[in-house]
């Protein structure tokens, strides 16, 4: 028999390109773009149960990570006009066409909820721009996973299913920790919940992630990515943990709270860098584009064979005897 040759590309060289984005950019715009989106899905709520000041806060920090996620963007594709030229047209089809206009509807309404909840004028618009906000909110968070996994990254397109649940925990991880960091604690009760919750879906969602990966799930692990997520991981459960338990403790409260939502913060950003760092890792290694088509070729018609078998047993089953 003859051994089974290993997977070589020509010279080692990548199969696909490696996506050309920087990292501070992209990354940072991923991060921003879902704490803006959850955070206006708070800010709704603590509007809409009277807690005022959380409201004001989260409604405030949401307009300025979106401002500063279009900066990034834009930054990133290298002359303004690039991003005003997407709007020009509506394609369903294109993931960055359909983030584009969400970013150019979320944009103004979140700046509206927070301009009237800051100066406490035009309340009626205040209150629709806010449920305008936080119904656009959840899309701006999670777009992002659909624009990734829409690449040819291994490390992204073979978690498309999952991405854009793990994109959501980690807005909502994120915005809670703005709350606790920025709102009082009598008001926080719903951000603790929302941080506990989202820390359980993040480590749920990668889990299921890198199961579906396979064999590219390597580059969620090692490396740059890998050191990334592990801290992830850590920071916002532990995050979640000192939120959840600050409320017991008296003086510390306050403290022990804001704590847990810098780590809640950091975890988040911690994860879209993470995700960002295994996606390029994978495309730089060509065993990960060409080794998972292989193994999806062979299940194929290993299953194909496998119904054959079971038709042809059916078959002679029901056939019938002579006598």
């Amino acid at each position: 028999m003859v051994p089974r040759a290993e997977f070589q590309s020509y010279y080692g060289r990548p199969v696909i390109k490696a996506p050309s984005w920087a990292p501070r950019d992209i990354a940072g715009y991923f991060f921003l773009g879902g704490l803006a989106g959850a955070g206006s899905v708070l800010a709704a709520g603590a509007h809409l149960t009277g807690r005022t000041t959380t409201a004001t806060a989260l409604k405030t920090s949401s307009t300025c990570a979106i401002g500063l996620s279009v900066v990034a963007l834009v930054n990133d594709l290298g002359r303004p006009e690039r991003f005003t030229n997407m709007l020009r047209v509506f394609k369903p089809t294109s993931p960055m066409s359909v983030g584009s206009w969400l970013l150019g509807v979320y944009g103004p309404a979140a700046a509206t909820a927070a301009a009237a909840a800051v100066t406490g004028r035009l309340p009626r618009l205040g209150t629709a721009a806010t449920l305008g906000a936080a119904l656009t909110g959840p899309a701006v968070a999670t777009y992002t996973a659909v624009l990734a996994a829409d690449t040819a990254v291994p490390a992204w397109h073979g978690a498309h299913r999952e991405l854009p649940y793990l994109f959501a925990a980690s807005a909502t991880a994120a915005a809670s920790g703005m709350a606790l960091v920025l709102g009082p604690t009598r008001e926080t009760g719903p951000a603790r919940a929302a941080a506990v919750l989202a820390a359980a879906g993040e480590v749920g969602a990668t889990a299921a992630a890198e199961h579906r990966l396979g064999s590219v799930a390597v580059t969620w692990r090692e490396g740059r990515a890998g050191t990334l997520l592990r801290a992830a991981r850590a920071l916002t459960v532990g995050g979640a943990v000192a939120g959840a338990v600050s409320v017991h403790l008296g003086v510390a409260a306050r403290p022990v709270a804001a704590l847990g939502g810098l780590a809640l913060l950091t975890g988040s950003a911690c994860t879209r860098f993470g995700i960002f760092a295994a996606g390029v890792a994978s495309a730089e290694d060509p065993r990960h584009t060409v080794v998972p088509q292989r193994e999806r070729l062979e299940r194929e018609r290993a299953a194909e064979q496998a119904r054959r078998e079971g038709q042809g047993t059916e078959g002679e089953r029901s056939a019938p005897r002579n006598a």
